[in-house]
């Protein structure tokens, strides 16, 4: 399976150009055979929105046409599927619209699988969105198992093994890492593959917006924190990684069969924690 990370910039409530930005690098991913790409956060939106009321002016529903437009450009190339960072709005039980910093998986049938962020930090849009109100979860994408979760979130590496325990081999986390971040973009994402065995796919957008300049530094990493692919800088990229899912779902892991060997599933004690 062919893994890709997309570091981007994004342009600012300006969906209709965002979504062409999404066209032109999946014309990049499907040249190089990729099967699963991940775009940043929100990045059919922009983030740094001042209030709620500007921010629901760029929201979409997860039954909006535009995901239908992504379906056949991955309909077309056979096996890509899409992770889709966005603002999503959805009418409550009592009419009221909820606001969310959101994202989706979306392949040639369509959305796939969807997430709503669960933390929520003091910055951009999180400011005014609602909390997530669904459980993190695994979803099957071709023949992978993955698990979805965006930006703030893989600061808690609850979810994360969470997701692992429920047999995650991706974790795909769309992200929007300003460069206060930075070190949060170098530690956390091969910290969290180490931690859970599996792969961590962590896309970061680039350039300047209301204010904040963003990082880059997105990532690609393997079972037991390798970095497979990693972005040196601030620059827009495609990264690659070639994935064995054998290997994130084998946690036994024999650095010297016989003397040297672990599994951080097994060897939970979670009765003391």
């Amino acid at each position: 399976m062919l893994l890709s990370c997309v570091q981007t910039d994004v342009t600012f409530a300006d969906i209709t150009a965002n979504l062409q930005r999404i066209g032109d690098w999946i014309d990049v991913v499907a040249s190089q055979g990729a099967n699963l790409a991940v775009f940043p956060e929100c990045m059919l939106t922009g983030y740094g929105y001042e209030n709620r009321a500007e921010a629901i002016e760029q929201a979409i529903e997860i039954t909006d046409p535009i995901w239908a437009t992504l379906a056949r450009r991955c309909g077309e190339i056979g096996t890509l599927h899409l992770v889709v960072g966005f603002l999503e709005s959805s009418k409550s039980a009592g009419g009221t619209t909820k606001l969310y910093n959101a994202s989706a998986v979306v392949g040639p049938s369509g959305v796939v699988a969807s997430y709503r962020k669960v933390h929520l930090p003091m910055l951009g849009v999180d400011r005014w969105v609602d909390r997530g109100d669904r459980p993190y979860a695994v979803h099957q994408i071709g023949q992978a198992r993955v698990g979805l979760a965006i930006c703030y979130d893989c600061s808690f590496p609850e979810p994360m093994r969470r997701m692992g325990l429920d047999g995650a081999d991706i974790i795909a986390l769309p992200t929007n890492w300003p460069i206060a971040a930075a070190r949060t973009a170098e530690i956390v994402p091969p910290a969290r593959s180490m931690e859970n065995h599996l792969y961590f796919v962590a896309a970061n957008r680039v350039g300047s917006e209301r204010g904040f300049k963003y990082c880059g530094l997105s990532s690609i990493c393997g079972p037991d924190g390798i970095e497979l692919a990693r972005a040196k800088d601030d620059q827009p990229v495609a990264l690659f990684a070639e994935v064995d899912l054998a290997k994130a779902r084998n946690k036994r892991i024999e650095r010297t069969p016989g003397a040297h060997v672990i599994d951080r599933f097994a060897d939970r004690q979670p009765d003391f924690y």
